[in-house]
């Protein structure tokens, strides 16, 4: 099990991996954007996760952000036919969706669990009581 504070960056970094953001060693999927009940290291339960429909917004504007320039760019430079325009983009834009939509469903529900969200708060409880103790026998062995 983890010990002490974990910081938002890490425990949402851990989740764009798709690991536990209390361990960073168990997997947080069990299938493609399903999490799992409970991490298979530690324990964290991470059925709580409430990440909904945010996940999508944000690969949807990512990607929007990243396709609709460069679609203009070479349609601006080169005007090449609709029919290649197409038959590029739309592959680029569905594989970049699927891409980064596991990650970011995993980062997003380890932000939710470092902050104590929905059903986290009991979890973000026990690591501050947890930390709290360190701090006290660690000043205690000083």
């Amino acid at each position: 099990m983890a010990t002490g504070s974990i910081s938002l960056a890490k425990a949402m970094w851990r989740g764009f991996l798709g690991r536990c953001p209390n361990c960073g060693e168990g997997h947080m999927f069990g299938r493609f954007l399903k999490v799992a009940e409970a991490c298979d290291h530690c324990g964290e339960e991470l059925f709580h996760q409430r990440a909904d429909d945010f996940p999508a917004y944000l690969v949807m504007v990512v990607v929007g952000h990243l396709v609709v320039p460069a679609i203009l760019a070479i349609e601006t430079a080169y005007a090449p036919p609709i029919w290649l325009q197409l038959a590029v983009w739309l592959p680029v834009t569905l594989f970049a969706s699927l891409a980064l939509l596991q990650p970011t469903k995993g980062a997003i529900v380890g932000l939710q669990w470092q902050l104590g969200m929905h059903g986290f708060e009991a979890s973000k409880l026990r690591r501050e009581a947890g930390a709290l103790v360190l701090a006290k026998v660690n000043t205690r062995a000083a």
